[in-house]
């Protein structure tokens, strides 16, 4: 069940960054009060996961236009039920929203790990409906070198981005994600 393995996956999860650690325990002592925290219907918070494609032999990131924050971010979004862990969830966002079906996700030990947790307020219920928190679990997918990406209804534009050569409508959570994808990968 996937509500067992995000608390698992968050429980495992070590960081030095006191701001991390104090996300990790925000979103543990979310799924302690709520067994559906990880469901779109969650209000006014739940779990999403997503992760940032990197192409480590060209240096490169896989980004989308987001049309509903009209940012450039990574790929992702909420759970579904047939997802069976976070990283399954994340993957299989990559998956559709880049159009590559090779990704896999960046390991630590034997088993994918998220990278980062960003916590943020958007409407994903509509835009007569009020923000929702995303308690975002971050991953990193590595793309086979010369991966071709395939555009989804998902999505306003798809394009790949140099380390250095960020699109200007990104947020700092994004560029913190990249960097510390550049270290792990690139």
């Amino acid at each position: 069940m996937i509500h067992t393995d995000a608390v698992r996956t968050l429980t495992a999860w070590t960081t030095e960054d006191a701001g991390q650690e104090l996300l990790r325990r925000d979103y543990l002592a979310h799924l302690a009060a709520h067994q559906d925290g990880l469901w779109r219907s969650c209000r006014p918070a739940h779990i999403t996961a997503s992760a940032l494609v990197v192409d480590p032999a060209a240096g490169r990131v896989l980004l989308t236009l987001h049309p509903k924050v009209g940012l450039w971010l990574q790929m992702g979004g909420h759970c579904e039920p047939g997802d069976e862990t976070l990283a399954a969830a994340a993957l299989r966002e990559a998956t559709e929203e880049s159009g590559i079906a090779e990704l896999r996700l960046v390991a630590l030990d034997t088993e994918p790990a998220p990278v980062l947790l960003d916590r943020h307020q958007v409407r994903c219920a509509g835009k007569d409906q009020p923000e929702n928190t995303h308690l975002d679990v971050q991953y990193l997918a590595l793309a086979p070198a010369g991966a071709q990406e395939q555009i989804s209804d998902e999505s306003d534009d798809l394009r790949w981005f140099g380390f250095d050569s960020l699109p200007e409508l990104t947020d700092a959570s994004l560029r913190r994600l990249v960097e510390l994808a550049r270290k792990r990968v690139g």
